[in-house]
This record gives C-alpha cells, structure tokens and sequence, in this order.
C-alpha cells in the first residue's frame, strides 16, 4: 500500500527506492499513524519502578540518619565541654544544648524506624480494580499533566526519582495521602492549596 506511487499518469514510483527515502517515509508514516491514534506518550509512557524507589528512599533516609547522628554528637560535646560550664545560675548554655542533643538523637531514632519499615514493607502489584494502599503508586493527572505518588509508611515529603519520573512520597496523615488512601483508579481528588482544581486517578500500581 505505502510501497509505491504514482505522480500523475507517470509510472509507479518505489517510495522505498533508497535507504534515505526509506527513512524519510517510514517517519512520515509513524508521524501520520501516531497522530491519528492519540498521543506517543499515552502509548510509551512508563511508570516509575517501586523497588528502585524504595532503595532510593532508604538511600536518602541513610543520608538523613547519618547527618541526625553528627549533629546529635556535636550537641552532646558542647553540653559537656569544660567551655560551655555554667558560670552563674543564669547561664543556660550547656543545658541548652544537652535539649537539643537530646532532640537529635529522638530524630536519629525516628529516621532509624523509617529505615527498617521501608526494608520490611511489602511492594504489591495493583489491579486496576483496587484501591490504594500501602506501597502503592498513584498517577494522579489533571489535562495533560500527571504527577506520582508514592504512598509510604513514613518520610512523606521525599522527593525522588525513578525511571525518569519524579515521584512524591505521601504517608496517611498528610492532606493529600487521607485522599488517596482507599480510592481508585477514575475517583477524584482535590490536593491542597487556595482554588485547587480537581484531580483524577489515573493509575495505582
């Protein structure tokens, strides 16, 4: 059919005749197909890969803990250093820092929690028929844009990427995770923020 053509009441012509009209047609040919069909990127675009996010957020965690501990230590030296002594009543320098190496290492312990809840947590697979839960990925679009989300047990506000997609993680408590927590793919949301337009599911995976 795409083979050849014919220019008037000339012969036949080989569209195909050399490598470079070869090339040059068969885009011709995928451009036409493509547009008619509905957009390329409907066709190929690819969700991001939980196990890889998964160690991408434990990366971060890891990072986060390891900057906690320093910061952590660093109070605890000052609260017991020979300079940082109470010269009166009044003097509240080393009883402050000891509250915040105290506060640190809280936020250590916490990060730690993270780390071992995203090491354990199980990564299903979502049929289009379930709702979101736990380790799900929710492709959440409004128009032509989508946005993903990672639904976590902690470490909601991470920002990290995977395959190329930027990915959101969410965790129960925040405005946004109580929406997609128990919804499905086609149910509407609305993220925060004044005038907020609505949002539809597009995917959970």
């Amino acid at each position: 059919m795409f083979g050849n053509c014919r220019h008037g009441s000339g012969p036949a012509v080989n569209m195909f005749s050399s490598p470079f009209a070869a090339s040059q047609n068969r885009a011709y040919f995928f451009d036409f197909y493509f547009a008619a069909a509905g957009p390329i990127h409907s066709v190929l675009r690819m969700s991001p890969d939980k196990t890889a996010l998964r160690a991408a957020i434990i990366a971060q965690l890891r990072a986060d803990l390891a900057l906690q501990i320093r910061a952590a230590q660093l109070a605890r030296d000052e609260a017991t250093s020979e300079e940082s002594r109470a010269e009166n009543k009044y003097d509240t320098h080393s009883q402050e820092a000891a509250y915040l190496a105290e506060g640190q290492a809280r936020q250590a312990a916490e990060v730690e929690e993270s780390i071992t809840l995203y090491q354990s947590m199980p990564l299903p697979d979502f049929s289009a028929a379930d709702a979101a839960a736990l380790g799900a990925l929710v492709e959440v679009g409004a128009g032509a844009r989508s946005t993903w989300y990672f639904l976590g047990p902690r470490a909601g506000g991470l920002e990290l990427t995977a395959n190329g997609q930027s990915v959101l993680v969410l965790t129960p408590q925040s405005p946004l995770g109580r929406q997609l927590f128990g919804r499905h793919v086609g149910d509407t949301v609305r993220p925060p923020g004044r005038n907020a337009a609505e949002h539809r599911i597009v995917s959970i995976r």
